[in-house]
């Protein structure tokens, strides 16, 4: 009975991880194509290449193996809220351990790429920019930039390893507080340094979702919705434009015919208008080539398809976002305040999500197909945010995304902000649906006294219910997903108010984007800065 017991676990064990197999090979496929499409053809390099397509994947494959985590810990119980034959308690250990060692893994492996390996290939690339600068001197240059940050690793490591979460006797000596400190962290196996460093750069994720996600989560429906401008009117507005400047060019170089030099606010002037004519030339042969395209035709018949897609966007993109106002409404009446970090003790404000996510997990991939719909569509909206707004620090435009045109530095910088959102999805779907992250489909057993006609006195009745905070620790596994979620309180409290700052933001991109006229059909594909050479790069309009 033993043997087929686990056997019987074996085979449905290996389910989940064989689906997880699939999904990782589909991720490398996805980043592949997603880096690709956007990297620039005349300054693509191997090494940045491969760095945006493993930072990007890394973080992928992190948040689809929650499922998995949720999937095996809810896999251990029947749905009467009794343990199944094969899950003793060394069954279940070794279950839990090895997801939690995959996480130790994998978050490692996301420390090292945004602290070491992102900056350094960054950095050298900047270097490389320079002509006078050997490649020697790039390595240097590069590893004395990342050294920095690895520093800063080093010291979020050790402020999670040494940040006590139980408080030592205030009697205790020095040394006795000192050995309490060591004996937190071998009993932790540096879990809390490891989740500390995490929730840090999820605390940034969480303004990369605040600033990009939520504005794309309403620009790409709308611009869906809207449509883009025509291609011939745009193309006899930039006739007049072009003739326009041209007049101006000519009257300035009248001045210019008894042979006396121009003045300087002259030249000046000389030399803006004949930039701007360059710019206006080439978009002439943009929207010359967009006009004739067949391409651009077969886009013109898909466009109620579009329109169906935008619809479709923005009631996901509601729907989502009444369903984080409701989970927030109810950690900010039910909750156990911001010393807990909000933690709530079951749901008395039920959302959608919350409602479909659970009854979706007990018939497995069902919840798994959701939840990469749900990160799937986290990274197209802030694509889309990213590319409406770009890359900024303060109020200096670093870098412009555009497809087929984005430099290596630009890559890397995109794939860390999207390394970054991805891994604060994971505490979006926590917040939205607290009990499905932290137990699954688990029920447990409890006392309830029932009254029998045929029978004097009151019968004592073990009846399941749903696995909560309240749930005894034996009865109900957590997975090791809600421990690097919330080892640190003061993290959640964070991500709560942030979370009220996304709906805000959100709100705010909706009224933007609705009032924002139809894009250019060629929006973000040409720039004041672009050289005459970067017209010879095979177009996105292209078949």
């Amino acid at each position: 009975m033993a043997a087929a017991g686990n056997g019987s676990a074996s085979a449905e064990l290996v389910i989940g991880w064989w689906i997880f197999g699939l999904l990782l090979l589909a991720i490398l496929v996805f980043c592949w194509v997603y880096v690709r499409k956007y990297q620039s053809q005349r300054e693509s390099e191997v090494v940045s290449t491969i760095t945006a397509i493993f930072s990007l994947a890394i973080a992928l494959i992190t948040s689809a193996l929650l499922p998995v985590d949720i999937f095996l810990v809810s896999y251990m119980k029947n749905q009467n809220g009794t343990f199944k034959d094969w899950a003793n308690s060394n069954v279940s250990k070794q279950i839990e351990d090895t997801v939690l060692y995959g996480y130790y893994t994998l978050y490692s492996v996301i420390l090292f790429s945004v602290f070491l390996w992102i900056p350094f290939v960054y950095f050298y690339f900047e270097g490389k920019d320079e002509d006078d600068t050997s490649r020697c001197t790039q390595i240097k240059t590069a590893f004395k930039y990342s050294l920095v940050f690895a520093v800063i690793c080093a010291l979020l490591l050790l402020v999670g390893a040494f940040v006590p979460l139980n408080v030592p006797n205030k009697n205790s000596t020095e040394w006795e507080k000192v050995k309490f400190l060591f004996e937190e962290l071998g009993s932790s196996h540096g879990l809390a340094a490891l989740s500390f460093s995490i929730s840090s750069l999820t605390l940034i994720g969480m303004l990369a979702a605040i600033t990009y996600t939520a504005y794309g989560m309403s620009a790409l429906p709308l611009n869906l919705i809207k449509g883009t401008r025509s291609a011939a009117y745009e193309r006899l507005e930039n006739t007049e434009d072009i003739e326009e400047v041209e007049q101006h060019i000519q009257r300035i170089k009248s001045k210019n015919k008894d042979g006396r030099p121009l003045p300087g606010k002259d030249r000046r002037a000389l030399k803006h208008f004949e930039e701007r004519l360059r710019t206006l030339k080439r978009r002439d042969r943009h929207l010359e080539f967009i006009e004739k395209s067949c391409w651009t035709k077969f886009c013109g018949a898909l466009r109620p398809l579009k329109i169906i897609w935008g619809v479709f966007f923005i009631l996901v993109a509601l729907l989502f976002t009444v369903s984080l106002f409701l989970s927030n409404l109810d950690k900010a009446l039910h909750s156990a305040g911001i010393d807990s970090g909000f933690i709530i003790f079951g749901t008395n404000l039920t959302n959608p999500l919350n409602m479909l996510l659970p009854l979706l997990q007990t018939v497995f991939p069902l919840d798994y197909l959701l939840i990469t719909t749900i990160i799937m569509y986290f990274i197209f909206t802030s694509m889309a945010g990213i590319r409406n707004i770009g890359i900024w620090f303060l109020w200096i435009r670093l870098y412009k995304i555009r497809r087929g045109r984005t430099r290596p530095q630009a890559l890397l910088f995109l794939c860390m902000i999207l390394l970054l959102i991805v891994l604060h999805s994971s505490y979006m779907i926590y917040s939205l649906s607290p009990q499905y992250v932290m137990y699954g489909s688990q029920k447990y057993l409890v006392e309830s006294n029932a009254t029998y006609i045929d029978h004097k006195g009151n019968d004592t009745l073990s009846v399941p219910k749903n696995c909560d905070a309240d749930a005894p620790v034996d009865q109900c596994i957590v997975t090791r997903t809600y421990l690097f979620l919330h080892k640190f309180w003061f993290f959640s409290a964070v991500y709560y108010f942030g979370n009220w700052a996304f709906i805000a933001a959100f709100l705010i991109g909706l009224v933007v984007s609705c009032f924002k006229g139809k894009k250019s059909v060629i929006e973000g594909e040409l720039d004041e800065d672009d050289s005459d050479l970067s017209d010879d790069e095979p177009s996105v309009y292209s078949p």
